[in-house]
């Protein structure tokens, strides 16, 4: 406390300047109107700027909550999309974004914790799993287009049979007609993947857009895929291999979507009795 005391009496004579310095200004700024004006835009100018700070700094950790919020209303949204013209299930999940009445496809967001696409059979890791209603064969996608297949599950995890796999095959139409093909992957170029089997009576075109053909029980319909690099025909020169380059950036995937088909056991198990 001695110290203290010192302190201010060793430096009295700044602090009496200080004290003479505020009461001048105040008096000066108070009698002229000139002066106040100015005091009070430049109050108004730090405080506004102290205030914007502060909103850029809390605006900045809620972006957490913010990116949350819009991927729950991208799935709410897309679940009511893919739900138009499909049939309805007899049973809905509790954790689904599926709504009473609606048709059969489920929908339900998950982080990408690992993702290769270097390996000619390339996967992903999904931070969600068996625990949160993931099952092998669901589709997964991002709001640009197809990701791959769900192909394992443990209780809070999921592996991903990424598009950039040689192995995965996927039913895909022309957007702008009713020709259907398979879509898979040579191995070569992350961006690029082969649209084969379409007739050579297609009418294609450069720049042209590829989407999911809805004829499986993974992916619905017109879920984008990418758009026509370039394409020439066969061996048998019957049929055309097309290159695709993909929507999204498989080298660069944070959330995506997982789909559920409610109908898939329905229509495997009929299929079966057919073939049977």
């Amino acid at each position: 406390m001695q110290n203290i005391i010192n302190f201010f009496l060793k430096n009295r004579f700044f602090f009496l300047f200080l004290v003479l310095l505020m009461l001048s200004m105040f008096f000066t700024i108070r009698s002229h109107s000139y002066h106040k004006s100015k005091f009070i835009n430049s109050a108004n100018w730090v405080t506004g700027g102290l205030y914007q700070t502060a909103n850029n700094i809390s605006a900045y950790f809620g972006l957490k909550e913010y990116n949350r919020q819009l991927v729950e209303e991208n799935k709410r949204l897309r679940t009511l999309l893919f739900n138009r013209s499909h049939p309805y299930p007899d049973s809905i999940p509790e954790d689904s974004t599926l709504l009473p009445g609606k048709p059969g496809y489920v929908i339900r967001n998950a982080s990408v914790i690992k993702n290769s696409y270097h390996s000619p059979k390339n996967y992903l890791t999904l931070n969600k799993g068996e625990n949160d209603s993931i099952a092998q064969d669901m589709g997964v996608i991002t709001s640009n287009g197809i990701v791959g297949i769900v192909d394992n599950t443990s209780g809070n995890y999921a592996t991903v049979q990424s598009v950039l796999n040689t192995l995965t095959r996927i039913n895909a139409q022309l957007k702008n007609t009713n020709h259907f093909g398979t879509l898979k992957w040579d191995g070569n170029s992350e961006n690029t993947v082969q649209l084969v089997d379409i007739s050579r009576i297609a009418p294609l075109k450069k720049g042209d857009t590829i989407i999911t053909g809805g004829m499986s029980t993974i992916f619905p319909k017109g879920i984008p895929i990418g758009t026509i690099k370039n394409f020439a025909l066969d061996i048998s020169e019957n049929y055309y291999i097309i290159n695709v380059k993909l929507f999204n950036d498989m080298t660069s995937l944070s959330h995506v979507y997982v789909i559920e088909n409610t109908n898939r056991k329905e229509i495997i198990e009929l299929e079966q009795s057919v073939n049977e």
